[in-house]
């Protein structure tokens, strides 16, 4: 029988590329009806493109991105703060990619299709309940119109890789309570601007108090003139929030007020936001970390398992190595729920530090530090104000927390 995937995301996709490349059969089940070019820029870390190199994806999606240099620190007077290399320009064996989500989910689904076969991947499949017994589960699903009637699919085990709103979850666990809301509300876009800085760089700039920017290229050389796709996200401490959807649209008038002020000689950030394509709206939520993520032949993987704050660019990140894991393990036992356990065991505790450190103190700390320090005013010499190394520190501790410091990572053996 085969492994069930509920869910055609990210993590879902890179399970069911990870399951076949270790030779185990599965397919994937999607509620919405067809997949859709959705989103806006995604950042995919030297950990995360390890894993697609061993999948043998990272040049298919080199072209279609932008290779991350550097990543800079500004306060909103255009002060420069600090910066680091990243990926191959800091050492690692892998680039940090910067790209639009749906080019990224674009090379994964193709992939899988001609990997494990189209007629494995559904679309219009609502998963409303899994059952399990000895020898396997049951999944049972509803169609996208009311009334729909789809045949129940059995397995030998069912992966939850049903995001945010996972079906799965709320299974396992009935009585969770809401979304942890952080009091920080996020506008997304993407704009068409000319290349700043190295033409290859992703800037985080002022502070969540009055108003945070976070902007790098996902697409290269789109006209005559030179042009990028730019990805920005615009954040504020907000008193109120919407629930959570990807998908909802954002209102500029709600938020462009705390940066037309701004002026920094390399880049207009006004006039960017002014000229996106699409803008979007986001609460920066999580949940609360959970006890136990496998019961018997259930288990659940990335968002479903360990949503977390969308910072420090790595809720993508994590979602590949659970699948990455969890293939591995149950490639190695030839019981499920030992597997699934064993996974559990592995991938739990390192995915809720990574949540538990977003909220605390992901890469943009730096930012909160310098506007504490400066109590929201332009500085003389950031050196008067914090050191490097202390800079350097907040950097890394995050990078080892996060599981993807330049030396353990060139250096650990592969996942699968």
């Amino acid at each position: 029988m085969d492994i069930v995937i509920i869910g055609g995301g990210i993590g879902g996709l890179t399970l069911a590329l990870s399951l076949h490349q270790a030779r185990l059969s599965c397919q994937v089940f999607e509620a919405a009806p067809e997949f859709h070019p959705l989103g806006v820029g995604i950042n995919l870390l030297p950990h995360a493109m390890r894993e697609m190199s061993e999948l043998g994806l990272q040049q298919k999606l080199e072209r279609a991105g932008v290779e991350t240099r550097e990543l800079c620190f500004y306060n909103s007077f255009g002060q420069f703060i600090f910066k680091e290399a990243r990926g191959r320009f800091d050492g690692y064996h892998w680039p940090q990619l910067s790209i639009h989500r749906a080019e990224l989910h674009a090379v994964l689904l193709e992939a899988v299709r001609e990997r494990i076969g189209a007629e494995r991947v559904h679309t219009g499949y609502k998963c409303v309940r899994i059952e399990q017994a000895a020898g396997g589960v049951t999944a049972h699903f509803v169609g996208p119109k009311s009334g729909d009637t789809i045949p129940p699919v059995q397995g030998v085990a069912a992966i939850g890789c049903d995001g945010i709103h996972s079906t799965v979850r709320k299974q396992l666990f009935p009585l969770e309570g809401p979304p942890r809301y952080s009091g920080i509300n996020m506008w997304r876009g993407v704009s068409r601007c000319r290349p700043f800085l190295t033409g290859a760089s992703m800037v985080l700039a002022g502070c969540l108090r009055t108003g945070k920017m976070v902007i790098y290229p996902i697409r290269r050389d789109l006209d005559a003139d030179g042009r990028q796709l730019i990805n920005w996200v615009a954040e504020m401490e907000t008193p109120h929030h919407q629930q959570r959807d990807w998908n909802r649209k954002g209102r500029i008038e709600d938020f462009i007020g705390a940066f037309e002020q701004w002026s920094f000689e390399w880049h207009d950030y006004v006039r960017m936001v002014r000229a996106s394509e699409i803008i979007l709206e986001y609460p920066m939520v999580d949940q609360e970390p959970l006890p136990q993520w496998s019961f018997g032949r259930i288990s659940l993987l990335g968002d479903a398992a360990h949503p977390m704050y969308p910072r420090g660019s790595n809720g993508a990140g994590q979602a590949i190595l659970d699948a990455r894991v969890l293939t591995r393990c149950l490639k190695a036992m030839a019981d499920p729920v030992a597997a699934l356990k064993a996974y559990e065991a592995e991938r739990a505790e390192a995915a809720n530090k990574v949540v538990l450190m977003n909220r605390a103190n992901p890469p943009d700390a730096i930012l909160r530090e310098v506007d504490i320090r400066t109590k929201g005013n332009p500085f003389a010499s950031i050196g008067d104000v914090i050191s490097q190394d202390e800079l350097m520190a907040i950097s890394e501790n995050y990078k080892q927390v996060a599981g993807f410091s330049v030396k353990a990572l060139n250096d650990r053996p592969s996942l699968v």
